[in-house]
Protein backbone atom coordinates (compact mmCIF):
# COMPACT_ATOMS: atom_id res chain seq x y z
CA UNK A 1 0.00 0.00 0.00
CA UNK A 2 1.47 3.36 -1.03
CA UNK A 3 1.70 6.17 1.48
CA UNK A 4 0.02 9.53 0.94
CA UNK A 5 2.20 12.37 -0.32
CA UNK A 6 1.53 15.40 1.86
CA UNK A 7 2.82 18.95 1.57
CA UNK A 8 3.41 20.59 4.97
CA UNK A 9 3.29 24.39 5.15
CA UNK A 10 4.76 25.58 8.43
CA UNK A 11 4.04 28.93 10.10
CA UNK A 12 5.42 28.42 13.61
CA UNK A 13 3.25 28.77 16.70
CA UNK A 14 3.32 26.73 19.89
CA UNK A 15 3.71 23.49 17.97
CA UNK A 16 7.15 24.83 16.99
CA UNK A 17 7.77 26.57 20.33
CA UNK A 18 10.38 25.99 23.02
CA UNK A 19 10.71 27.07 26.64
CA UNK A 20 14.20 25.77 27.40
CA UNK A 21 12.69 23.84 30.31
CA UNK A 22 10.15 21.07 30.54
CA UNK A 23 8.30 22.81 33.38
CA UNK A 24 8.31 26.51 32.48
CA UNK A 25 4.92 28.02 31.70
CA UNK A 26 6.30 30.73 29.43
CA UNK A 27 7.89 29.85 26.10
CA UNK A 28 8.78 31.30 22.72
CA UNK A 29 6.62 30.17 19.79
CA UNK A 30 8.08 29.49 16.37
CA UNK A 31 11.54 28.24 17.35
CA UNK A 32 11.73 24.87 15.55
CA UNK A 33 12.04 24.72 11.77
CA UNK A 34 9.90 22.32 9.78
CA UNK A 35 12.83 20.10 8.75
CA UNK A 36 13.68 19.46 12.41
CA UNK A 37 10.04 18.85 13.24
CA UNK A 38 9.55 16.35 10.41
CA UNK A 39 12.76 14.55 11.40
CA UNK A 40 11.37 14.07 14.91
CA UNK A 41 8.11 12.86 13.44
CA UNK A 42 9.88 10.34 11.21
CA UNK A 43 11.17 8.59 14.32
CA UNK A 44 7.55 7.82 15.25
CA UNK A 45 7.08 5.81 12.05
CA UNK A 46 4.22 7.93 10.68
CA UNK A 47 3.00 6.37 7.42
CA UNK A 48 3.15 9.23 4.93
CA UNK A 49 5.59 10.93 2.59
CA UNK A 50 5.99 14.44 4.00
CA UNK A 51 7.73 17.42 2.40
CA UNK A 52 7.84 20.76 4.16
CA UNK A 53 8.00 24.46 3.30
CA UNK A 54 8.73 27.06 5.98
CA UNK A 55 6.27 29.83 5.13
CA UNK A 56 6.87 31.64 8.44
CA UNK A 57 7.99 30.90 11.99
CA UNK A 58 6.01 33.27 14.16
CA UNK A 59 3.61 33.69 17.03
CA UNK A 60 0.25 33.41 15.24
CA UNK A 61 -0.88 36.68 16.86
CA UNK A 62 1.36 38.28 14.23
CA UNK A 63 -0.20 36.61 11.19
CA UNK A 64 -1.90 38.70 8.55
CA UNK A 65 -2.61 39.14 4.83
CA UNK A 66 0.96 38.64 3.57
CA UNK A 67 1.37 35.23 5.20
CA UNK A 68 -2.25 34.31 4.45
CA UNK A 69 -1.53 34.97 0.78
CA UNK A 70 1.56 32.75 0.89
CA UNK A 71 -0.42 29.98 2.56
CA UNK A 72 -3.20 30.26 0.00
CA UNK A 73 -0.74 30.14 -2.91
CA UNK A 74 1.18 27.22 -1.38
CA UNK A 75 -1.96 25.24 -0.62
CA UNK A 76 -3.45 25.89 -4.06
CA UNK A 77 -0.22 24.79 -5.75
CA UNK A 78 -0.26 21.56 -3.75
CA UNK A 79 -3.94 20.94 -4.48
CA UNK A 80 -3.36 21.31 -8.21
CA UNK A 81 -0.19 19.16 -8.15
CA UNK A 82 -1.16 15.63 -9.28
CA UNK A 83 1.67 14.13 -7.22
CA UNK A 84 0.38 15.68 -3.97
CA UNK A 85 -2.48 14.08 -2.04
CA UNK A 86 -3.11 16.59 0.74
CA UNK A 87 -1.92 19.69 2.61
CA UNK A 88 -1.13 20.13 6.31
CA UNK A 89 -0.54 23.59 7.78
CA UNK A 90 1.14 23.94 11.18
CA UNK A 91 -0.19 27.04 12.92
CA UNK A 92 -0.37 28.81 16.25
CA UNK A 93 -3.68 28.37 18.01
CA UNK A 94 -4.49 32.04 18.74
CA UNK A 95 -5.58 32.78 15.17
CA UNK A 96 -5.96 29.27 13.75
CA UNK A 97 -9.73 29.70 13.40
CA UNK A 98 -9.29 32.82 11.25
CA UNK A 99 -6.67 31.29 8.94
CA UNK A 100 -8.62 28.04 8.61
CA UNK A 101 -11.84 29.87 7.75
CA UNK A 102 -10.17 32.21 5.24
CA UNK A 103 -8.67 29.22 3.41
CA UNK A 104 -11.97 27.37 3.68
CA UNK A 105 -13.64 30.21 1.79
CA UNK A 106 -10.97 30.53 -0.91
CA UNK A 107 -9.75 26.99 -1.69
CA UNK A 108 -11.45 24.15 -3.59
CA UNK A 109 -12.45 21.06 -1.64
CA UNK A 110 -10.93 18.47 -3.99
CA UNK A 111 -8.09 17.46 -1.64
CA UNK A 112 -7.76 17.46 2.16
CA UNK A 113 -6.42 20.64 3.77
CA UNK A 114 -5.75 20.31 7.50
CA UNK A 115 -4.56 22.88 10.06
CA UNK A 116 -2.89 21.61 13.20
CA UNK A 117 -1.37 23.25 16.27
CA UNK A 118 -0.48 22.59 19.88
CA UNK A 119 -1.25 23.99 23.30
CA UNK A 120 2.10 23.06 24.89
CA UNK A 121 5.57 23.89 23.63
CA UNK A 122 7.60 21.10 22.03
CA UNK A 123 9.91 20.74 25.05
CA UNK A 124 7.16 20.97 27.71
CA UNK A 125 5.99 18.08 29.87
CA UNK A 126 3.04 16.49 28.09
CA UNK A 127 3.66 18.31 24.82
CA UNK A 128 0.79 17.63 22.44
CA UNK A 129 2.41 18.79 19.22
CA UNK A 130 3.67 15.52 17.77
CA UNK A 131 0.48 13.65 18.66
CA UNK A 132 -1.69 16.34 17.11
CA UNK A 133 0.47 16.30 13.99
CA UNK A 134 0.35 12.51 13.78
CA UNK A 135 -3.45 12.78 14.00
CA UNK A 136 -3.40 15.38 11.24
CA UNK A 137 -1.43 13.00 9.02
CA UNK A 138 -4.04 10.29 9.59
CA UNK A 139 -6.80 12.73 8.60
CA UNK A 140 -4.99 14.18 5.59
CA UNK A 141 -4.08 10.69 4.33
CA UNK A 142 -7.73 9.68 4.16
CA UNK A 143 -9.34 10.50 0.78
CA UNK A 144 -12.66 10.94 2.63
CA UNK A 145 -11.19 14.06 4.24
CA UNK A 146 -11.77 15.84 0.93
CA UNK A 147 -15.17 17.41 0.37
CA UNK A 148 -15.33 18.82 3.90
CA UNK A 149 -13.57 22.13 3.41
CA UNK A 150 -10.57 23.01 5.54
CA UNK A 151 -10.31 20.99 8.75
CA UNK A 152 -8.67 21.75 12.10
CA UNK A 153 -7.15 18.90 14.12
CA UNK A 154 -6.60 19.45 17.85
CA UNK A 155 -6.78 17.18 20.89
CA UNK A 156 -7.99 14.04 19.02
CA UNK A 157 -10.88 16.02 17.49
CA UNK A 158 -11.42 17.04 13.88
CA UNK A 159 -13.36 20.29 13.50
CA UNK A 160 -14.71 22.01 10.40
CA UNK A 161 -13.11 25.41 9.82
CA UNK A 162 -16.46 27.22 9.84
CA UNK A 163 -17.27 25.72 13.28
CA UNK A 164 -13.89 25.74 15.01
CA UNK A 165 -13.09 28.23 17.73
CA UNK A 166 -10.60 28.53 20.55
CA UNK A 167 -12.80 28.33 23.62
CA UNK A 168 -10.15 28.06 26.38
CA UNK A 169 -6.83 29.78 26.95
CA UNK A 170 -4.99 26.63 28.03
CA UNK A 171 -5.33 22.86 27.99
CA UNK A 172 -5.39 20.21 25.31
CA UNK A 173 -9.19 20.62 24.95
CA UNK A 174 -8.93 24.33 24.09
CA UNK A 175 -10.92 24.05 20.84
CA UNK A 176 -14.58 23.39 20.27
CA UNK A 177 -16.92 23.43 17.31
CA UNK A 178 -20.23 25.29 17.00
CA UNK A 179 -22.89 24.60 15.85
CA UNK A 180 -21.44 21.22 14.98
CA UNK A 181 -19.06 19.63 17.41
CA UNK A 182 -16.33 17.34 16.14
CA UNK A 183 -16.90 16.02 12.62
CA UNK A 184 -14.46 13.16 13.30
CA UNK A 185 -12.35 11.63 16.05
CA UNK A 186 -8.70 10.89 15.30
CA UNK A 187 -5.76 9.20 16.96
CA UNK A 188 -2.39 8.23 15.44
CA UNK A 189 -3.90 4.79 14.79
CA UNK A 190 -7.56 5.49 13.96
CA UNK A 191 -10.02 7.84 12.30
CA UNK A 192 -13.80 7.81 12.71
CA UNK A 193 -15.92 10.21 10.66
CA UNK A 194 -19.10 11.26 12.41
CA UNK A 195 -20.87 12.58 9.31
CA UNK A 196 -20.52 12.31 5.52
CA UNK A 197 -18.74 14.94 3.37
CA UNK A 198 -20.81 18.07 2.79
CA UNK A 199 -18.79 19.92 0.09
CA UNK A 200 -17.81 17.26 -2.45
CA UNK A 201 -15.68 18.54 -5.36
CA UNK A 202 -16.66 22.14 -4.73
CA UNK A 203 -14.62 24.94 -6.33
CA UNK A 204 -13.42 27.85 -4.22
CA UNK A 205 -16.41 29.83 -3.05
CA UNK A 206 -14.60 33.16 -3.36
CA UNK A 207 -11.42 34.56 -4.87
CA UNK A 208 -8.65 35.27 -2.40
CA UNK A 209 -8.71 39.02 -1.63
CA UNK A 210 -6.27 41.28 -3.45
CA UNK A 211 -6.84 43.69 -0.59
CA UNK A 212 -8.35 43.26 2.88
CA UNK A 213 -10.82 46.03 3.64
CA UNK A 214 -10.78 47.81 6.98
CA UNK A 215 -13.35 45.92 9.07
CA UNK A 216 -12.99 46.55 12.82
CA UNK A 217 -14.70 44.54 15.55
CA UNK A 218 -16.71 46.69 17.99
CA UNK A 219 -17.05 45.06 21.40
CA UNK A 220 -20.31 46.00 23.14
CA UNK A 221 -20.33 46.88 26.82
CA UNK A 222 -22.65 48.52 29.33
CA UNK A 223 -22.56 52.29 29.11
CA UNK A 224 -20.92 52.53 25.66
CA UNK A 225 -21.77 55.54 23.56
CA UNK A 226 -22.45 56.27 19.90
CA UNK A 227 -19.02 57.89 19.48
CA UNK A 228 -17.49 54.41 19.49
CA UNK A 229 -19.21 53.89 16.12
CA UNK A 230 -18.62 57.33 14.63
CA UNK A 231 -14.87 57.09 15.27
CA UNK A 232 -14.70 53.88 13.23
CA UNK A 233 -16.70 55.37 10.36
CA UNK A 234 -14.56 58.51 10.33
CA UNK A 235 -11.44 56.31 10.22
CA UNK A 236 -12.67 54.72 6.99
CA UNK A 237 -14.22 51.42 8.05
CA UNK A 238 -15.81 49.58 5.11
CA UNK A 239 -17.61 47.28 7.51
CA UNK A 240 -18.16 46.90 11.25
CA UNK A 241 -18.67 43.65 13.14
CA UNK A 242 -20.53 44.18 16.39
CA UNK A 243 -19.52 41.75 19.11
CA UNK A 244 -22.83 42.42 20.77
CA UNK A 245 -24.38 41.58 24.09
CA UNK A 246 -26.55 38.46 24.14
CA UNK A 247 -27.79 37.72 20.63
CA UNK A 248 -26.06 40.69 19.03
CA UNK A 249 -27.50 43.55 21.05
CA UNK A 250 -26.15 47.03 21.81
CA UNK A 251 -27.43 50.18 23.58
CA UNK A 252 -30.06 52.09 21.58
CA UNK A 253 -27.70 54.99 20.85
CA UNK A 254 -25.10 52.59 19.46
CA UNK A 255 -27.67 50.74 17.39
CA UNK A 256 -28.84 54.05 15.90
CA UNK A 257 -25.27 55.04 15.08
CA UNK A 258 -24.72 51.68 13.39
CA UNK A 259 -27.92 52.15 11.37
CA UNK A 260 -26.66 55.58 10.29
CA UNK A 261 -23.38 53.98 9.24
CA UNK A 262 -25.23 51.29 7.27
CA UNK A 263 -27.25 53.98 5.47
CA UNK A 264 -23.92 55.43 4.27
CA UNK A 265 -22.79 52.10 2.82
CA UNK A 266 -20.89 50.62 5.78
CA UNK A 267 -21.72 46.93 6.13
CA UNK A 268 -22.81 46.17 9.69
CA UNK A 269 -22.83 42.61 11.01
CA UNK A 270 -24.33 41.74 14.39
CA UNK A 271 -22.36 38.95 16.09
CA UNK A 272 -22.11 38.19 19.80
CA UNK A 273 -19.50 38.44 22.52
CA UNK A 274 -21.13 35.37 24.11
CA UNK A 275 -19.05 32.20 23.76
CA UNK A 276 -21.65 30.20 21.87
CA UNK A 277 -25.03 30.65 20.20
CA UNK A 278 -26.81 31.76 17.04
CA UNK A 279 -27.44 35.41 16.23
CA UNK A 280 -30.65 35.37 14.19
CA UNK A 281 -32.14 38.22 12.24
CA UNK A 282 -33.89 40.83 14.32
CA UNK A 283 -37.23 42.35 13.19
CA UNK A 284 -35.43 45.71 12.75
CA UNK A 285 -32.46 44.36 10.79
CA UNK A 286 -33.95 44.95 7.36
CA UNK A 287 -34.88 48.55 8.12
CA UNK A 288 -31.47 49.17 9.69
CA UNK A 289 -29.53 47.44 6.91
CA UNK A 290 -27.93 45.01 9.37
CA UNK A 291 -26.67 41.46 8.78
CA UNK A 292 -27.00 38.72 11.41
CA UNK A 293 -23.83 36.67 11.89
CA UNK A 294 -25.74 33.44 12.57
CA UNK A 295 -23.23 30.88 13.91
CA UNK A 296 -20.08 32.88 13.18
CA UNK A 297 -18.26 34.55 16.04
CA UNK A 298 -16.81 38.06 15.62
CA UNK A 299 -13.36 36.98 14.38
CA UNK A 300 -14.71 34.76 11.60
CA UNK A 301 -17.51 37.21 10.80
CA UNK A 302 -14.81 39.80 10.12
CA UNK A 303 -12.95 37.41 7.78
CA UNK A 304 -16.10 36.58 5.81
CA UNK A 305 -17.05 40.24 5.50
CA UNK A 306 -13.56 41.13 4.20
CA UNK A 307 -13.73 38.32 1.64
CA UNK A 308 -17.20 39.40 0.51
CA UNK A 309 -16.18 43.04 0.11
CA UNK A 310 -13.11 41.98 -1.90
CA UNK A 311 -15.37 39.90 -4.15
CA UNK A 312 -17.80 42.76 -4.74
CA UNK A 313 -20.57 41.33 -2.55
CA UNK A 314 -21.88 44.39 -0.71
CA UNK A 315 -25.66 44.18 -0.93
CA UNK A 316 -26.86 43.42 2.64
CA UNK A 317 -29.26 40.73 1.40
CA UNK A 318 -26.48 38.90 -0.45
CA UNK A 319 -24.13 39.34 2.51
CA UNK A 320 -26.81 37.83 4.75
CA UNK A 321 -27.13 34.85 2.40
CA UNK A 322 -23.39 34.24 2.69
CA UNK A 323 -23.55 34.34 6.50
CA UNK A 324 -26.48 31.90 6.49
CA UNK A 325 -24.74 29.41 4.17
CA UNK A 326 -23.17 26.28 5.63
Amino acid sequence: MSHASIKVLATGGTIAGQAGSATRRDYRPGQIDIATFLAALAELGVAAHLTGDQVANIDSANIGPDIWRQLHEGALAAITDPTCDAVIITHGTDTAEETAFLLDLTLPTTKPVVLVGAMRAADAVGSDGLRNFANAVVVASDPDAAGRGVLLVMGDQVLAARDARKARTTGSNAFEGFPRGAVALATPASLDWLQPPWRLDEPARYAFPDDFAEVPILHAYAGMGADSVTRLVEAGARGIVLAGMGDGNAPDTVRKALADAASKGVLVVRATRVDEGLVDRDPEDEANGFVAARALGPAKARILLQVLIANGVTDPALVQAAFSRR
